[in-house]
C-alpha cells in the first residue's frame, strides 16, 4: 500500500469515530426518552395493585387513612427491609399488612398477610408463584378456599407446633401430590406472626 492510499483512510478514521460516537448518543437519549416515559406509569400501576391487595385482606370500614401512604420499615431476619402498611382508624391502628416469601416447589410464593391489634389473621391472599397448575395452584383463592382457612388464626391458635401441614404432624391440609407448596405458605404465615410478635411494639404505635 502506497502513502497515496494510506492519507485517504486514516482522513475517514475521525469521521467513523464522531459518527459513531453520535450513534450511540442517539441511542442512550432514545433510552432515557423511554425510560422517562415509563417509569411513572408503571409507579403508578405498582401502587394500584398495592391497593387492591390490601383491599382484598383488610375491609375498607376497618380503617380511615390511606395505607400506602406512608408504610413502616422494619428488618427481617434475614437482614431485608419490610415494608408494613398501617391501616388505622380514629387514631388507632387497626390493621397491619406486608408481603411474606415462602419457596415453594417452583420459585418464590408471595404472599400478603393482613393482622388486627392482637395478631389475628384477618385476611391472607397469594400475590404470585410458579407452582404446578392444577396441583399447587390452589393456594389461589380464585382456584380453592384453602387460602381463607387462616382467617382469625394467629400464633397461639393453633398452638406453635400445629402450624405445619398434616403430612407433616400439623393442623393444615396439604394438596393431592403437592405438599411442598401448602407447606411452604403455611411456613411463611407462621414466621409472619412470629415477626408480629417480635414487633409488635413498632407495629402498634401510630406513625404521624
Amino acid at each position: 500500500m502506497t502513502n497515496d492510499t494510506k492519507i485517504p483512510l486514516l482522513e475517514r478514521i475521525p469521521y467513523q469515530a464522531i459518527l459513531l460516537g453520535a450513534c450511540a448518543a442517539i441511542a442512550a437519549a432514545l433510552l432515557l426518552g423511554v425510560d422517562n416515559a415509563t417509569r411513572e406509569p408503571i409507579a403508578q400501576r405498582k401502587m394500584e395493585d398495592l391497593q387492591q391487595s390490601l383491599a382484598q385482606v383488610v375491609p375498607d370500614d376497618l380503617h380511615d387513612n390511606n395505607m400506602v401512604a406512608k408504610p413502616l420499615l422494619l428488618t427481617g431476619a434475614d437482614g431485608k427491609e419490610i415494608k408494613v402498611y398501617q391501616g388505622t382508624k380514629a387514631g388507632n391502628v387497626t390493621a397491619l399488612v406486608w408481603e411474606t416469601v415462602g419457596f415453594g416447589y417452583a420459585g418464590e410464593i408471595r404472599t400478603i398477610i393482613a393482622l388486627d391489634p392482637q395478631g389475628k389473621i384477618l385476611g391472607t391472599r397469594v400475590l404470585s408463584h410458579k407452582e404446578t397448575p392444577g396441583l399447587g395452584d390452589k393456594i389461589e383463592a380464585a382456584k380453592d378456599d384453602w387460602i381463607t382457612k387462616f382467617t382469625g388464626l394467629s400464633l397461639s391458635n393453633p398452638p406453635e407446633d400445629q402450624w405445619k401441614v398434616k403430612k407433616d404432624g400439623g393442623q393444615f391440609d396439604q394438596f393431592s401430590g403437592a405438599t411442598i407448596t401448602p407447606r411452604a405458605v403455611v411456613k411463611s404465615l407462621h414466621e409472619a406472626l412470629q415477626f408480629f410478635e417480635a414487633h409488635k411494639a413498632d407495629m402498634l404505635e401510630v406513625k404521624p
